[in-house]
């Protein structure tokens, strides 16, 4: 039978925390069978041993008081293991060594790890000159350098796993405010464009109601073709095959949007020069959007004064100005459209500014070719 979540998740905490002192205490027996100590005498070093490790896990302790508790375990199975080298309770030693590396700062374990090696020399030194002295000093050392080494390698993956969650997070945040610059762009040109000839068709429902008839179709047409955007664009998203998507805009379409915001009785000049054929597909898509969402700002904010574009493209760089010279309609309200637009431009290392200037409002983008 399966135990429980909560059973299963208790019990991979703690057999590793109770592991140690459950060897240690059974290694302290093993040593004091061999030394043949009294009964109550091996009973009490167990007890001491099993009661030290229990306080030591149940305080989870660190610092000064978990070398006070190894300390008191490494006396219990030197108690229990003195004078004899063949001695398997030894392996005690290692499993304290063991402790203190994995849960003591590194300077700390060592230091421990240096004075149990220290108490098998001054063994060979004062009991006997049996070789098995200098075996138990090794073996100390050497457990004492690779659970230092072993933590070290745990604190680096526990490093790497949140770093990888932070990416992750951020590759998460950064989709988010793609997918929202996206959104943002298919429907505010194609909705502004749609108010503005329902404006056109309002104004004309006393007076020409051909007219009327065509700005609202205009509308709907604008509107349709917003949804339609919207529909490929969130059919991509659920599909992820990019070879199915439509060709993104580029500076050549410019012309193209500058037109359907003519059509919708905007006054538009625009002034391209230079040959935008060169331009990479990823830095014309920007220079695109960057004149979307100029236009549509300077049309729902302005006073429906003239609006001059001027696309200057060179090998070098691509700038970017668009201009309304009317004063805004009251105060701009905040948007996402100039954060949006900056980090595009940010992207690829160029500069924008958005603001005031000249009773009206300038956008100037310089972009890397």
């Amino acid at each position: 039978m399966t135990p429980p979540v909560g059973a299963r998740r208790w019990m991979a905490r703690a057999i590793p925390a109770l592991a140690p002192p459950a060897a240690i205490t059974a290694l302290t027996a093993v040593g004091a069978i061999q030394t043949h100590r009294e009964p109550l005498v091996a009973l009490a070093l167990c007890t001491v041993a099993i009661v030290s490790g229990a306080v030591l896990v149940w305080m989870d302790a660190t610092g000064w008081p978990l070398v006070a508790g190894l300390t008191v375990l490494a006396a219990t199975v030197t108690a229990a293991c003195w004078g004899e080298p063949r001695n398997l309770g030894w392996f005690g030693m290692c499993v304290i060594a063991g402790w203190a590396a994995l849960t003591l700062p590194p300077r700390w374990a060592i230091a421990m790890g240096a004075a149990l090696a220290a108490e098998f020399v001054i063994m060979f030194t004062v009991v006997s000159r049996e070789p098995g002295w200098v075996t138990w000093t090794f073996g100390v050392a050497l457990t004492c350098g690779a659970f230092v080494f072993v933590r070290r390698q745990r604190t680096l993956v526990e490093r790497l796993h949140a770093a990888q969650t932070r990416l992750a997070e951020r590759a998460r945040t950064d989709e988010r405010h793609r997918i929202a610059r996206e959104m943002h762009d298919l429907v505010g040109h194609s909705l502004t464009v749609a108010l503005l000839h329902l404006g056109s068709a309002r104004l004309a429902l006393d007076d020409d109601l051909h007219a009327a008839r065509a700005a609202l179709a205009e509308a709907e047409s604008a509107a349709r073709d917003s949804l339609d955007d919207v529909r490929a664009a969130v059919g991509l998203m659920r599909s992820g095959d990019a070879a199915a998507a439509s060709p993104a805009p580029a500076v050549a379409d410019i012309p193209d949007l500058v037109h359907s915001y003519r059509n919708a009785g905007a006054d538009i000049d625009l002034d391209l020069r230079g040959v935008p054929a060169g331009i990479a597909a990823g830095r014309s898509l920007i220079a695109y959007r960057i004149v979307q969402e100029s236009l549509t700002n300077a049309v729902r904010h302005g006073d429906g004064g003239p609006i001059k574009v001027r696309l200057d493209t060179t090998r070098e760089r691509i700038r970017i100005t668009v201009r309304n010279g009317g004063a805004p309609r009251g105060r701009r309200p905040a948007g996402t459209g100039i954060i949006a637009m900056n980090e595009r431009v940010a992207t690829l290392g160029g500069t924008l500014s958005a603001g005031p200037s000249a009773g009206g409002w300038l956008v100037e983008a310089v972009i890397p070719a």
